[in-house]
């Protein structure tokens, strides 16, 4: 009977592939939305403010970050979970595949939310004259929290790989 329920609970992970489909179906939606906003600044691109202009592609660069994300999300948790993946050649296979762990990716995805937030920053002082002074304390704070939880996930990492 023991042996049954092992097999049951470890077939069981499969039920998380679904999830990663759906993750890959989240990034052709990034990679759609990408492509509409460059084609929607081609037609003004000349009479565009720099600082506009910069708003587009820190636009830009925030969803090239949450792709980034995704993709280590489904490939990592997808082999750390699922099943090793197979490529047809060697250096077809991205470096940091098979090496990530658990804790790894924790400390990538709190990581890349900072650089993420860093980005929405960014972009809110960008346009502080239009924004709330309460609204950007708010988002700075939060930033703040997202960088003091990321070092503290790194330092708790390193303190349990010390022992």
């Amino acid at each position: 009977m023991e042996k049954i329920i092992e097999k049951i609970i470890y077939a069981s992970r499969w039920l998380m592939f679904p999830v990663y489909v759906g993750l890959s179906f989240g990034f052709i939606l990034l990679t759609v939305k990408f492509f509409q906003q460059i084609i929607y600044v081609i037609p003004d691109i000349l009479i565009m403010s720099e600082s506009g202009l910069v708003l587009i592609v820190l636009s830009l660069i925030d969803i090239a970050l949450v792709g980034g994300l995704l993709v280590m999300v489904m490939f990592s948790g997808y082999e750390n979970f699922i099943a090793k993946m197979e490529t047809n050649h060697e250096l077809k296979r991205l470096g940091w595949m098979g090496t990530m762990d658990v804790n790894s990716i924790k400390n990538k995805v709190a990581s890349s939310i900072v650089a993420i937030s860093s980005v929405h920053l960014l972009r809110l002082f960008m346009e502080a004259e239009k924004i709330s002074n309460d609204k950007i304390m708010w988002c700075i704070v939060i930033h703040l929290t997202f960088v003091f939880s990321a070092f503290g996930m790194a330092y708790i990492d390193k303190m349990s790989k010390k022992k």
